[in-house]
Order: C-alpha cells, then structure tokens, then sequence
C-alpha cells in the first residue's frame, strides 16, 4: 500500500481537494486502484448541521455518512465508492477518544493528544488500508498548516510516515504565491513560512503546488526549490483552470505530476491514458449547442451551497454537446417581483434542495411558473416538495395546502413527516440518508430515462409525500412514478402530460460523474434545449 497526504498552507480554499482528485484521475488512469479520504479538523462530529453559507453543500455518501463536499469531487473525478470512513473530524476523533476513556480502555491512563488523538487518526487510515482492492490511499487534510486544531493531524502523519516507512509516503503541498501588484512581483515568502512550519513538525513536503493567478517562472520555482529544500520539477504551477475544473488532471499531467509521484513511490504504471478525458473536456469547452437553466434556491450567493447540483448539470450539457448556462435566482426575489422577470428566458428550471422557510413561496411560484408554461422542470429533494405543493394549491384546488415543516397547521399537509421522524430529537445525522432502492412504473419518463425500473439512489430528508392525496393529483394530471420497494414512500412524481416535470424525493446529483453523466440530468438539459428549439 502506498500513502500520498495533501496538506495547504498560507490560506485556506486553495483547490487541495481539487488537485488531490486530479491525481486520483491520473494514478487510476494509469491502472492503479485508488481511494481517497479527507481530514477535517473543525471540531463538529460532521458537517450535516452546518449552514451552507458556513460550509457549502453536505455531500452523502452510500452509507448514509453526510461529509465535506470535497468527497464529491473525490466521487467525480474517480471510480471509488466511499463511507464514512472515508471522512473524519476531530469532532469524531475526540467523540471516540471520550468513549474509550469511559469505557476503560486506556486502562486508567492519562489521556493525551499524544498518543491517544493521534492514534486514532492514525486507526482510520490503517482501517480504509485493509481493503485487499485498492493501491493508493490519498487523504486530503483540510485547514491551513499552523492552525491549532489541525496539528494533531499533522503529528499522527509524522508518526505515520516512521510506521509503513518513507519510501512508501509522499506528500504534497499547496500554497498560495501571491501577485503584489504594487511591486508587479510574485513573492514567495508565504510558501516559504508555510514549509517551515511544516518541517518543524516533521514533515517534509515532495512536492509542493504553487497556486497562483499569475504564471510562475523558471526562476520563482528555483528560488522556492532552494528555501524548500525541493526539486525544481516539484516546484509545481497551479494555476486557475480554464473553462472547466475537469481540465486539471490535463494540465497537472503536463507538469509531470504523476511521473513524480510514482517516481517518489517506486511504482511503475504506463503513461495514463487519457483520452476519454480529454473527449469530455472539449465537449464542455467546446459545445455546440447552449442553454439557459435557471436554478431557484436559497444560497445562490454561495456557489459551493449546490456544488453537486451545478456539476452535474455540467455534465448533462457536455452529454448533449452543450453549454448550460446556469441562471442562479433567489426564491426571495421571486417572492417580491414574480416569477416571468426572473424565468422568462431560462429553458428548464431547477429547483434543488434545502431545508428551513425563507424563500418557500418563491420556489412555489417558479414550479407553478414551469408548469404552466410548459417549460422543462426538474425538482430535487425540497424541489419535489415544492412541486407536489404548487400542484395540490393550483391545480387541485386546495388552498394552504403545504408541507408540515413550514405550517404546521395547514388543513392540507400534502408533505409531512416521515413516521420514523416524529420521535427524534437530535438534529445530526438522523434524516433519512444514504442509500435507498426506488422502483418506477415501467411507462414512466423515469424509468425510459433511466433504461429500467430500478435504481438505488442517496436521501437527505425529514419529510415525505402524503399518499392520501394521490388519487386527487391522478386525477388532475400529476402520478407518482416512482416509489420504495415496499409502496410507502413516494419517491418520484411526474406530470405525463407536460413536455418534462420529473421531480425526486433523492438526490441524483450525489451519482453524477464527468464521463458518465446522470440520466435525470442528462435527460432534462435535453428537454430544456428542445423547449429553447
């Protein structure tokens, strides 16, 4: 087994998640098996209670684990399938620690940082490293080197690298080399620090990522070579990606990258082949076709809050040899202005999920807006929700029909609590997560998009269809296509009589790939770009 740790530096938000995705593409491409894990040191027990505007979107796995949004990209960008333990905070370090104690397995010790926090840090590698399928294990470590919270982190890799030996760990480092434009200058002093306070840990970086926005000469990469005590041909640019993020395998593969990693590692692999990578590239790059998709949600000033959703439209459009071009609208402007100023020129609108109440009726009126308009609609998790809402009021008549999260009181709870929920208290990790099977009627739209009629998809939800009002939407035109193995739980409904108005209970966006996009997505930028004619 061999080990590669991604660690950042001078700031945060520099692409280590990104570049350590792009080398699982290029390693596996050169035939080797890789799994990938993240480190993050914030102290919560995971991100699923966080805020998007804190953290971006929560990213759920098979297992039902709600991670950083990094194993996303992790997902994305190779072919391994992830868990929990493929993610750990300190929050889950400290969690297990504290139960140990409890349970008197230190043996009345004194618990420490050193040994106890790090070796369980250390356990969750040496867990994921028992599988018997895979080569390369690439942990990202989150956070910044020199923050307090993520050192014991870094001291349980030192401890590592000493454990399965040097030869069999590399280690890449991304800092930031900033353009000083009163000086016209790039300056590398902050990579300089950054490394320092690396070494003085312990560890020593191979290879070290210069992200920057200006181009990085010969002459800064020596000059960082010499002060880091690094090969020149290890000083790598990480430069801004044009067009697409997907072209960064592409160009760390040009600096050699992979060659020195597994140089680094002694594995011998033949060059990656590439090629249906760079297909996909130029069919994002280079479409022929664009559309207009408009995304109605609530965190639409941040674009992390729907990473997977915008990702996955990408490649839908790459799939139709076309550009999306993503209107993002908040639901609150709708609310106050209507919804044709904001919808009139999109050919197919998005709604994702989300969860509290602010913008509820904007999201309303865009589905309502789709549906009578005739204009291609996708619905995601809430999306669904909204829908069922917007059909029961406007086309069923039943005024104040709602979801019981936003009214409690409504005399038509068209979507209300799962049976399961209504006795939970705590709010992590209790939804209904992971992964779930859904059968589809065979004449559905979903299950000819989806080629049968049978799938397994990823859920994050509290709230459910309410099936006592089926027989009232078949009637009006609306049927539920898909549903749980057992019939309980409405998972997908249509309107057959529109040219596309699939909405889903799951989140479909959670099993999009580059070269293999999904087929909702892929289906639905279809519509949208038959709708814009």
């Amino acid at each position: 087994m061999k080990y590669i740790f991604v660690t950042g530096g001078v700031v945060s938000s520099l692409g280590k998640g990104l570049a350590a995705a792009a080398l699982g593409t290029l390693l596996e491409r050169r035939g080797l098996r890789v799994l990938m894990q993240k480190f993050d040191p914030y102290l919560n027990v995971d991100p699923g209670t966080m805020s998007p505007f804190q953290h971006g979107e929560v990213y759920v796995l098979d297992d039902g684990a709600e991670t950083d949004l990094d194993l996303g990209h992790y997902e994305r960008f190779t072919s391994g399938r992830l868990s929990r333990l493929n993610n750990i905070t300190s929050g889950q370090v400290y969690e297990t620690v504290i139960k140990n104690e409890r349970e008197g397995v230190y043996l009345g010790a004194t618990v420490q940082v050193i040994p106890h926090v790090t070796d369980v840090i250390k356990g969750r590698i040496y867990e994921v490293a028992k599988r018997d399928d895979i080569d390369i294990i690439i942990t990202e470590i989150g956070g910044t080197t020199g923050d307090i919270e993520g050192l014991p982190f870094l001291e349980a890799l030192r401890q590592f690298k000493d454990e399965v030996g040097h030869e069999n760990v590399a280690f890449i480092h991304a800092t930031l080399v900033p353009y000083i434009q009163a000086a016209e200058e790039l300056k590398t002093k902050p990579t300089q620090q950054s490394v320092a306070k690396l070494r003085e840990i312990g560890i020593a970086p191979d290879v070290i990522l210069c992200r920057s926005e200006h181009p990085i000469d010969q002459d800064v990469r020596k000059k960082i070579s010499m002060f880091c005590n690094v090969r020149p041909e290890a000083v790598i640019p990480f430069l801004d990606v044009m067009g697409t993020i997907y072209r960064a395998p592409l160009n760390l593969h040009d600096q050699h990258l992979d060659d020195i990693i597994c140089a680094r590692l002694g594995l011998v692999t033949p060059d990656p082949d590439l090629l249906e990578w760079r297909n996909m590239v130029d069919r994002i790059v280079n479409p022929s076709h664009s559309v207009k998709i408009g995304v109605v949600g609530k965190y639409i000033d941040l674009k992390d809050a729907y990473k997977s959703i915008y990702e996955s439209l990408t490649h839908a459009g790459a799939a139709n040899d076309a550009l999306v071009d993503i209107v993002r609208i908040d639901s609150s402007d709708i609310e106050e202005f209507g919804a044709a100023k904001y919808l009139e020129k999109v050919s197919g609108i998005l709604i994702p999920g989300g969860f509290g109440d602010r913008g509820i009726e904007g999201k309303i009126l865009a589905a309502q807006y789709a549906r009578e308009n005739g204009i291609p609609y996708f619905g995601v998790c809430l999306g669904m929700q909204i829908a069922t809402i917007e059909f029961a009021r406007h086309a069923c008549g039943l005024e104040r029909a709602h979801s019981t999260e936003f009214d409690e009181g409504t005399p038509h709870p068209v979507i209300c609590l799962l049976e399961d929920q209504k006795d939970v208290q705590d709010k992590g990790g209790t939804m209904r997560l992971g992964t779930w099977e859904t059968k589809m009627r065979p004449d559905s739209k979903s299950a000819k998009l989806y080629g049968k009629t049978s799938v397994n998809e990823r859920h994050r939800h509290r709230y459910e269809l309410n099936q006592n009002y089926l027989s009232l939407f078949e009637e009006k035109g609306m049927r539920l296509a898909g549903t749980s193995p057992d019939g309980k739980l409405g998972e997908i409904v249509e309107i057959p009589s529109h040219p596309f108005f699939i909405a889903v209970q799951f989140h479909p966006e959670f099993q999009s790939k580059p070269t293999a996009p999904h087929p909702l997505f892929k289906g639905f930028v279809a519509a949208a770009l038959e709708k814009r004619g």
